[in-house]
């Protein structure tokens, strides 16, 4: 195979290079950055690109993001994103592709260099390869963004209010409703999200979470 390694990390970038070619491979380009692989995939299309998901500048999703682009415009490279880190946010739309040759492994669950390779391949021939914790995770958050599918658009105000930190009187000055219509507000999203009265959770807090994650 051809193949391109996006990898911010310049002691994993090396080795996964040694690695892959120690095994037949060809590497034909290794960078640091995003913007640095959508350039050489412009340049050199390989038969696959390995792509860690927080590269510069930020740290955040540049790879997924990068990633997307290359499904976009080089849809016959085959991608693999090799991270340690699970990103809901871009990752069911780049596992979405109907095509095949996509995959997503945990750094740290690839004990195996030949399992690795193994998946290698079978991503750059039309396949798929998924860690079980990111299919996990992924149906997760599908199912964090159906329950707030369920709330009005009132509720869903009331929920960015509270998880801004405001207390019922601050949801209620800034949405100019009485505090009474915010606590049925209230009572509505924790029905909907099925946070039950608890002794040992904070429903606001949980209510939150949901709503940051989803």
């Amino acid at each position: 195979m051809r193949i391109m390694i996006a990898e911010d990390s310049a002691i994993l970038r090396d080795g996964l290079a040694y690695l892959l070619a120690d095994r037949g491979h060809t590497v034909t380009a290794a960078v640091a950055t995003g913007d640095e692989l959508r350039a050489a995939v412009a340049a050199d299309p390989p038969d696959i690109c390995v792509i860690d998901i927080r590269m510069p500048p930020t740290f955040t999703d540049e790879g997924l993001r990068a990633a997307l682009a290359l499904q976009r415009s080089h849809p016959a490279v085959a991608l693999l994103v090799f991270s340690q880190y699970v990103e809901t946010r871009y990752a069911t739309e780049l596992l979405a592709n109907p095509g095949g040759g996509v995959g997503y492994l945990l750094k740290d669950r690839v004990a195996d260099v030949r399992e690795f390779v193994e998946a290698l391949e079978r991503v750059a021939g039309g396949g798929t390869a998924l860690d079980p914790e990111v299919v996990t995770q992924l149906l997760g958050a599908s199912r964090r963004r159906d329950e707030l599918a369920m709330l009005t658009p009132r509720e869903t105000e009331v929920l960015a209010a509270l998880a801004e930190g405001l207390s019922n009187a601050g949801i209620a000055a800034q949405l100019v409703v009485t505090e009474r219509a915010v606590e049925k507000h209230i009572a509505n999203i924790f029905a909907k999200l099925g946070l039950a009265a608890s002794e040992t959770e904070n429903r606001r807090v949980m209510a939150a979470l949901r709503y940051l994650q989803g």
